[in-house]
C-alpha cells in the first residue's frame, strides 16, 4: 500500500468507508426483539419503522377554553357539555360552542379554541375576539402521518426516541446484538512494562460509551508474527479488533502489514492531524473488522472519535458545535490537512490548549500536532476546533465538544 499524501482520504471519505463497512457487518448480524423499556436505547434498529397511524389521531385543544367553528359569527350558543381528554367528543351543531380542556379531542366541525381568558359568557351565549381556524389546536397528523418512515434500519436509538416509539404505540422493536471489541496494545516498550498503556483504557471506554462491549486484551511486542497471530486470535473472539500503536511506516510498525496479510485494508492514513495514521480493515476469514489506531494518546482519541465512532453509532450527520471566539493566532503548518486544535472554553472564548499563552505550552504560533498528541494534559481541553487554514485571534470558530464525540 502506498504512503504518499495523495493516497490519503479526507475525513468525510474515511467516514463513508467506515459506514460502508458497518452496513456490511450489520447485514449479516443477528437481531433480537426487545421491549422499548428493556435497554433498547443505544441499540441499532434492524428494521425501519413507519408510523402505523396519524399522530395525533384527532384535532386536540392546546388551551382550556371553548371549541368553536372560527368561520361562524358570534354570539355562539354554549352547550351544557364539557369535553375532557378521556372523552369521546359530542357532535357540534351549527352556531354552537362547547367547553373543552387542554388535550381533549375537538368535536367534529370545530376548528379552533377560544381560550377562557378571552371569552365572555352571558345568558348561555359565548362571545370573544375573531379567531383563525387552527387557533390553539393541534391538528390531526401534524406530528406524524400514517405511513411515514420515521426510523431507518441501522439507526441508533437514543433515550429521546423512546418518546416517539411509545406515542406510535410500538412496544417492541428488532435491534442488532451489541458488538464485541477486543483492544490490543502493540509495542515492546508497553509489553515489557517500560511505558504505560495509555490508550487501551480510553479506547475501551469509548466503545462502551457508544453502546457496545469492549475487553482490554493486553499487548504484543514489536514482532511481526506475534502481532499478526494475536490479531487473528482476537478476530476469532470478537467482532472488532482495535489495535493501538504501530500504524506508521517505521521499521517496527507491523500492524498494517499484519492486517494486509489477514484481510483487506480499506484505508490507511486520513488527512487529520493529530491521528493521521489510522487504518480500517475487513478480516473476512475471521468475520471481523479491525481498526488500527495510532499510539500517541491525544491523536488516538481524536481520530477514534472522528473516524472510528461512526462504525459503532452509525451517525453520519454533522455533529453539533458551539460558536466561540479564538483567543490566539494559530498557524496550521502543512497544508492539505484538517487540524483538530484542542481548546478550553470560558464565556465564549476558545483558548488553544498547547499555545504558549495557555496552561500547556507546546507551540508558539504554529500548531504542533505531533508534540501535542503526546501531551496528556491536552485531555483537559473542552473540545476541538477543526480547521484547514490558519486562525487569527478574534476569529469566530465552531467548537466540537468532547461530550458530543464521546
Amino acid at each position: 500500500m502506498g504512503h504518499d499524501h495523495t493516497s490519503m482520504l479526507s475525513r468525510s471519505e474515511a467516514v463513508a468507508e467506515v459506514l460502508n463497512v458497518r452496513d456490511r457487518v450489520l447485514s449479516n448480524r443477528e437481531t433480537v426483539e426487545l421491549r422499548i423499556g428493556d435497554g433498547v436505547a443505544g441499540r441499532s434498529l434492524a428494521e425501519p419503522i413507519t408510523a402505523p397511524r396519524d399522530i395525533p389521531a384527532h384535532d386536540h385543544a392546546t388551551m382550556d377554553g371553548f371549541a368553536v367553528d372560527a368561520t361562524e359569527p358570534y354570539p355562539l350558543t354554549l352547550s351544557d357539555a364539557e369535553i375532557f381528554p378521556e372523552d369521546e367528543p359530542p357532535s357540534l351543531a351549527g352556531g354552537e360552542a362547547v367547553r373543552i380542556a387542554t388535550g381533549a379531542s375537538l368535536p367534529e366541525h370545530a376548528n379552533a379554541v377560544l381560550k377562557i381568558e378571552e371569552a365572555t359568557v352571558e345568558a348561555g351565549e359565548l362571545t370573544g375576539p375573531p379567531l383563525e381556524p387552527g387557533t390553539y389546536t393541534y391538528e390531526r397528523g401534524s406530528n406524524v402521518s400514517a405511513g411515514e418512515t420515521l426510523f431507518h434500519a441501522g439507526e441508533r436509538l437514543s433515550a429521546k426516541d423512546l418518546i416517539l416509539l411509545r406515542d406510535l404505540g410500538i412496544d417492541q422493536v428488532s435491534v442488532y446484538e451489541h458488538l464485541s471489541a477486543g483492544v490490543l496494545a502493540t509495542g515492546s516498550e508497553i509489553h515489557e512494562g517500560k511505558t504505560s498503556d495509555l490508550d487501551s483504557p480510553m479506547l475501551a471506554a469509548l466503545v462502551r460509551s457508544w453502546g457496545h462491549s469492549a475487553t482490554i486484551e493486553g499487548s504484543v511486542p514489536d514482532e511481526y508474527e506475534r502481532t499478526r497471530d494475536r490479531i487473528a486470535q482476537l478476530a476469532d473472539e470478537h467482532d472488532v479488533v482495535i489495535t493501538t500503536g504501530g500504524t506508521s511506516v517505521g521499521e517496527k510498525d507491523y500492524v498494517i502489514r499484519a492486517l494486509e496479510s489477514l484481510g483487506r485494508v480499506q484505508f490507511h492514513r486520513v488527512r487529520i492531524r493529530p491521528g493521521k495514521p489510522i487504518a480500517a480493515a475487513r478480516l473476512p476469514d475471521h468475520d471481523a473488522v479491525a481498526f488500527a489506531i495510532p499510539g500517541k494518546p491525544v491523536g488516538a482519541h481524536t481520530v477514534a472519535t472522528l473516524v472510528m465512532r461512526p462504525f459503532f453509532v452509525g451517525e453520519s450527520a454533522q455533529l453539533s458545535t458551539t460558536e466561540a471566539t479564538i483567543t490566539s493566532d494559530v498557524g496550521i503548518g502543512t497544508r492539505g490537512f484538517e487540524y483538530a486544535v484542542p481548546v478550553t472554553l470560558n464565556e465564549g472564548q476558545a483558548t488553544p490548549l498547547g499555545h504558549v499563552d495557555s496552561p500547556l505550552e507546546v507551540y508558539d504560533e504554529t500548531f504542533d500536532p505531533s508534540v501535542l498528541s503526546s501531551s496528556t494534559r491536552a485531555t483537559r481541553a473542552d473540545g476541538i476546533v477543526l480547521t484547514e487554514s490558519d486562525l487569527s485571534a478574534g476569529d469566530s470558530v465552531r467548537v466540537l465538544s468532547y461530550s458530543v464525540l464521546e
